[in-house]
Formats: structure tokens, C-alpha cells, sequence
């Protein structure tokens, strides 16, 4: 069971909060995509926790989509999630070294940008 906190929830919440400020409303409009992101504390595939990136509706939410499917679907280790969102690695680096994987449309998955996340605020 996916019982651990993931560092990666902190950036979620935050994603969260941001969808609903200007800038948030701003990249539903300009992506309207549905993502599913799988994070795992130590390894893909295994105790992952699943969130939805409804840049359609402009939603977060914690569990599997349940209207339709995902646009793409990414895979990750929490402390690579952590590093694609803050962008200290590269989307496509962490693709080619196998930190991160992709199930879905390659095109929906080229707009996944560092860009879709918020800034990260000085703690």
C-alpha cells in the first residue's frame, strides 16, 4: 500500500492552488489535455500514487481518471518528479535515461513542460 508521504505531494498541492489562480486558467486554455501521473517512492510500477492533471476542467485530483482515458500517462520516481517539476531535469533527459515513462499520445505528452507547474515559492 502507497501509504508513505511522497515529496512530490507538497507539489501537487501546490499545482492544485494554481490551477485556479489566472495563470492556471490560462494553460487549460492553451493545453486542454488530460495527464495521469504515476508516482512511486523507490521504484515505477511498484506502491505508485496516482494523479489526474485535468488541464481540460483545470482540476487536480488523487486517484485513477475516471471519465475516459488520459491524454498520456507518465511514470515517475518521486525524486524525479520532484526534479522534472521544479525543472532541474529536463523532461526529455529524464524520458531517455528512464527516469520518466510514457504511455499515450507522444504529442499531448511534448506539451508536458516544466511550464505546467508552478513556480516553486521560497520556503
Amino acid at each position: 500500500m502507497a501509504t508513505s508521504e511522497l515529496k512530490s505531494d507538497a507539489v501537487m498541492e501546490q499545482m492544485k492552488q494554481h490551477l485556479a489562480t489566472d495563470a492556471g486558467k490560462e494553460l487549460t486554455k492553451k493545453i486542454g489535455l488530460v495527464y495521469q501521473i504515476n508516482i512511486a517512492p523507490k521504484k515505477i510500477g511498484f506502491d505508485e500514487v496516482v494523479y489526474i492533471v485535468d488541464l481540460k476542467k483545470g482540476q487536480l485530483t488523487k486517484g485513477p481518471c475516471e471519465e475516459g482515458k488520459p491524454d498520456a500517462t507518465f511514470s515517475f520516481k518521486d525524486e524525479d518528479f520532484i526534479k522534472v517539476a521544479t525543472g532541474k531535469m529536463n523532461p526529455q533527459i529524464a524520458f531517455m535515461r528512464g527516469a520518466m515513462k510514457i504511455k499515450g499520445s507522444l504529442s499531448a505528452a511534448q506539451k508536458f513542460t516544466p511550464d505546467i507547474f508552478p513556480k516553486p515559492s521560497k520556503l
